[in-house]
């Protein structure tokens, strides 16, 4: 299984509707993509202040295999909300980190 985290700095100015919106937008993937096994969104809850490097927010996408997450990636409706994940974020690629690890049972 692969677990792809991308956590994202967003401007000020990104309101929640627009937030709230780009995250629908990841979450309805999984009904057209095979593979796509889950997706879990939300806040940094960490009590560990400063630790996050000002990645507030972000999801969690678990996939069957990396083909699955291969063709996420390639995916022409992903591509498009990955663009919207840049441009909301502080200092567009610069405010997204991802993340993938490959969870070994």
């Amino acid at each position: 299984m692969i677990r792809h985290c991308v956590f994202i700095r967003f401007r000020p100015e990104v309101g929640d509707a627009e937030r709230t919106a780009i995250f629908a937008e990841i979450a309805a993937l999984k009904d057209r993509l095979p593979g796509f096994l889950a997706t879990h969104i939300g806040a940094n809850g960490s009590p560990e202040i400063g630790m996050d490097k000002g990645y507030a927010e972000g999801f969690i996408v678990d996939f069957a295999d990396a083909a699955a997450r291969d063709a996420y990636l390639d995916d022409a409706e992903h591509q498009k909300t990955g663009a919207k994940i840049v441009a909301a974020a502080d200092g567009g690629v610069q405010g997204v980190f991802v993340y993938d690890l490959e969870i070994l049972d």
